[in-house]
C-alpha cells in the first residue's frame, strides 16, 4: 500500500520550482522551498508553505549542496524531495543520500541515474535493448591515439563526447586527423572541469540531423511513452524551441521511436519520468539513440498540452508508490504545441547574458497560450544562474494554428528593463523555412544568425 506524502521539499529554483509547487498544491501537499540569498524574494519562496535559506548565491554553496538540502528536508519534516531539472536532478550521490536518510527522491533510483548518466554506459544499454546507436567506439577511449584508431575506422568527421557530459560541454567535432589530438585534449579538459570526469568516447558525426526525444513514464512495471518532441532549434547545443509532434515524422518512424524508448526503459528497470533522446539523420531518415535524461525536462509542457497528462503530478504519484492507471492504448495525442524559451540574453550581441531588474512584465494569454515563469515586475534577475525567464507554450488544433498563436503571444508579451530573446523568437516565427519545419540542429547558427 502506497504511503502518501504530506510535505515535499523543492530542491530547485526559478520556473521549475514554481511549477512543482503548483502541482503539489493541486495534490494537497505542503511544500518547503529551499533558496539561496540571491533568491530570498523569489516567487517560489512566496508561494511555498515554508522556505529555508541554504546558503550564499553561488550554486556550489547552495543548490548543489546535497547535504544541506537533505538536512533541510529532515528538519522541516519533508517526506520527499523534488529535484526539478539541472542542479542535483541527475546526481546519483544526492539520490543515494536521500535514500539513506529516509527521504524519497522523486525520480529514478541512484543506480539507474549513475548508469544512464554515463553516456558510454547508456549507449551500451541501448545496444543491449536493440535500440540503434550511432556508429562509434565501444565504450570510452583511453587516449588520443585510441580515439584516432576509432576515427580511422569510422571516417571523418567524428565527434568526441564526454561520458559524463551534457549541454554540449566536453564535446568537440573533429573534421580531420590532424585536429584530433588537440581536440581530444580540449574535450577531456573541459569534461574534467565540468563533471570531474575526463572520460571520452567517439562517434561518427552526422550532419543535417534533427533532435527528437521521447517522453516516458514508468511505475516500474508499466512503461508508457507520451510521444515525441522535436528539439532541433538549438544554438550551441542549447535548445531554444521545442514542439510536439515533430513536423517530419511519419507514423511508422514515430511508432519505432516510441517502442525503442519503452524497450530501453524496461531493460534498465527505469521508474519515474524520463526522456530518451535521439538524433534523426535528415538524409537517410534513420534514428539513433543519443542519451537519456533521468529527470523532468524543461520542455515537458508541450507534451502535457498534446496529451493532457500532468507529468509532474505523475512523477509525485509514482514516487509515492502509486501505479499508473493509464495504458499505452489510453494515451491520445491532440493538436500541436510549440514552446519558446525566453532568456535574459541579448540575441543581437552573441546571446550575452543580461542580468538586471524587470521594470515591467506582462504575460500573454488568450486561447491556447500557457506561460511558465517565475518573474514579476520588480524582479531582480540574479547573475549566478541559468538565464531562463519564461517559457511560452502555444497549442493549436494544427501546427499552423499553434504558430499563429505563438506569433500573437510573442507580440503581446512585454519584459522591460533587460534584454531578452523575444526579438529572436519573433524573427524566427517569420522565417519561412522554420514555418515549413525544414530545419536541423545547426539551422539557427547557419541560417538564422548568418542572415542577420
Amino acid at each position: 500500500m502506497a504511503k502518501p506524502f504530506k510535505r515535499v521539499l523543492v530542491a530547485n529554483r526559478g520556473e521549475i520550482a514554481v511549477r512543482v509547487i503548483r502541482a503539489c498544491k493541486e495534490l494537497g501537499l505542503e511544500t518547503v522551498q529551499v533558496y539561496s540569498d540571491a533568491d530570498r524574494e523569489s516567487l517560489a519562496v512566496r508561494l511555498a508553505d515554508r522556505a529555508v535559506c541554504i546558503g550564499p548565491p553561488r550554486s556550489a554553496q547552495s543548490y548543489l549542496n546535497a547535504e544541506f538540502i537533505v538536512s533541510a528536508a529532515l528538519i522541516h519534516g519533508a517526506d520527499a524531495i523534488h529535484p526539478g531539472y539541472g542542479f542535483l536532478s541527475e546526481n546519483a550521490h544526492f539520490a543515494r543520500l536521500c535514500e539513506k536518510e529516509g527521504v524519497t527522491f522523486i525520480g529514478p533510483s541512484a543506480e539507474v541515474i549513475a548508469l544512464m548518466g554515463d553516456k558510454a554506459m547508456a549507449r551500451r544499454m541501448a545496444q543491449e535493448a536493440d535500440v540503434p546507436t550511432t556508429p562509434g567506439s565501444t565504450g570510452t577511449v583511453d587516449n588520443a591515439a585510441h580515439a584516432e584508431a576509432v576515427a580511422a575506422t569510422l571516417g571523418y568527421p567524428v565527434i568526441l563526447k564526454a561520458a559524463a557530459g551534457g549541454g554540449g560541454r566536453g564535446m568537440r567535432i573533429v573534421w580531420a586527423e590532424e585536429e584530433l589530438e588537440s581536440q581530444f585534449l580540449n574535450a577531456a579538459r573541459e569534461a574534467k572541469a565540468a563533471f570531474n570526469d575526463d572520460s571520452i568516447y567517439v562517434e561518427k558525426y552526422l550532419t543535417a540531423i534533427r533532435h527528437i526525444e521521447i517522453q516516458i513514464l514508468s511505475d516500474g512495471q508499466n512503461v508508457l511513452h507520451l510521444g515525441e518532441r522535436d528539439c532541433s532549434i538549438q544554438r550551441r547545443n542549447q535548445k531554444l524551441v521545442e514542439e510536439s509532434p515533430s513536423p517530419v515524422l511519419d507514423d511508422a518512424v514515430r511508432k519505432q521511436l516510441g517502442e525503442a524508448a519503452v524497450r530501453l526503459c524496461r531493460h534498465v528497470r527505469y521508474k519515474n519520468a524520463g526522456t530518451i533522446e535521439y538524433i534523426l539523420d535528415g538524409t537517410t531518415g534513420q534514428f539513433y539513440f543519443m542519451e537519456m535524461n533521468t529527470r523532468v525536462q524543461v520542455e515537458h509542457p508541450v507534451t502535457e498540452l498534446v496529451t493532457g497528462i500532468d507529468i509532474v503530478k505523475e512523477q509525485i504519484g509514482i514516487a509515492q508508490g502509486n501505479s499508473l492507471v493509464l495504458t499505452q492504448a489510453d494515451i491520445g495525442f491532440r493538436g500541436h504545441a510549440i514552446e519558446c524559451r525566453i532568456n535574459a540574453e541579448d540575441s543581437d550581441n552573441g546571446f550575452a547574458p543580461c542580468p538586471g531588474t524587470i521594470q515591467h512584465f506582462h504575460a500573454p494569454g488568450g486561447p491556447g497560450i500557457r506561460v511558465d515563469s517565475h518573474i514579476f515586475t520588480g524582479y531582480p534577475i540574479p547573475p549566478y544562474y541559468d538565464s531562463l525567464l519564461a517559457k511560452v507554450i502555444a497549442w493549436g488544433h494544427s501546427r499552423d494554428e499553434a504558430l499563429e498563436r505563438m506569433r500573437r503571444a510573442l507580440w503581446e508579451m512585454r519584459i522591460d528593463g533587460v534584454k531578452t530573446t523575444l526579438p529572436f523568437h519573433q524573427s524566427l516565427l517569420r522565417n519561412e523555412q522554420f514555418r515549413r519545419g525544414d530545419v536541423h540542429t545547426k539551422f539557427v547558427e547557419e541560417t538564422v544568425l548568418e542572415t542577420k
